[in-house]
This record gives C-alpha cells, sequence and structure tokens, in this order.
C-alpha cells in the first residue's frame, strides 16, 4: 500500500463528502494537518469530517478562536485554524496537548505556525486549485495514517 493518495475533487459538495469519506476511514484517533492556500478548502473538507462523525448544524471555522471544539456521541473533533497564530508558545498556554487524546479527532489548518507545540500528524493533507477543481493528496506519516488512506 503507497503511503500517498490523490484524488480530483470537482466541487465544493465533492470536497464535503470526501470529508465526510475520510472520517469514516478513521478508526483510532487521528491527527491530520491540513495545508492549503486561503480558500483552497480546508474548513470545507473539515465541515464534511465532522458532518460524517454526526455533528448537525454549522461547522464555523475557527481563525478567531484557534480552536472549535465538537462533542460527538463518539469522538470528540478539534478543528485548530493557526492562521492568525503570532507565536507557537501561545499553543502551550491554552493546553494544546490536552487535545491529542485517544477519543480525539484534530485537523489543523496552517499547522506550520505551531511547531514544535503540535503532535505530528498521522496524515498531512493539501488541497491546490488545479483549474477549477481541487485535487486533494494525502501522505500517511504513521501506521494509523496507512489504515485510514486503505480505509478510504
Amino acid at each position: 500500500m503507497s503511503n500517498i493518495l490523490k484524488e480530483k475533487l470537482e466541487n465544493a459538495e465533492q470536497t464535503v463528502l470526501f470529508g465526510q469519506r475520510l472520517s469514516k476511514a478513521c478508526e483510532l484517533a487521528t491527527c491530520i494537518y491540513l495545508h492549503g492556500d486561503l480558500g483552497a478548502g480546508k474548513t470545507t473538507l473539515t465541515r464534511g469530517f465532522i458532518q460524517g462523525l454526526g455533528h448537525v448544524g454549522n461547522v464555523k471555522s475557527p481563525t478567531y478562536t484557534l480552536v472549535e471544539p465538537y462533542e460527538l456521541a463518539d469522538w470528540q473533533v478539534y478543528h485548530f485554524d493557526l492562521y492568525r497564530l503570532s507565536d507557537p508558545e501561545e499553543l502551550e498556554f491554552m493546553g494544546i496537548r490536552d487535545y491529542f487524546g485517544e477519543t480525539s479527532h484534530s485537523l489543523v489548518e496552517w499547522p506550520e505556525r505551531g511547531v514544535g507545540f503540535l503532535p505530528n500528524a498521522d496524515i498531512d493533507l493539501t488541497l491546490v486549485y488545479v483549474g477549477e477543481q481541487r485535487e486533494i493528496t494525502l501522505q500517511a506519516n504513521t501506521e494509523n495514517g496507512l489504515r485510514v488512506l486503505n480505509n478510504l
């Protein structure tokens, strides 16, 4: 099994659907780093992921709060957006380590801004525009990440 998976996503709806598929493929607590330019679809994919686990309602971007928690039936999901983080040490003050447990999935936008304070990612997920479509690339970095890609 390859540790890289690539797919084309024609529109935002397919991005949400891929997020739903991804959530169902995560059998263990999973940390996913989300890479891509502003507007590439990171929050759209996260919305699908969270809804795929049963959340009903809005999924908002945590741009100003740094993290949005979602308490679901079987999981806690933490959606981080570190775009506005001025110093990675701020993560230590907010108790970042407490968010990464055995019953939680974490999706982290702009993870490079939290270097040194974030755990290693099971999956690095990158969204880029190719014409009017998006291309998604997932790279598994751990055994858990490989399991997720295999489940997809």
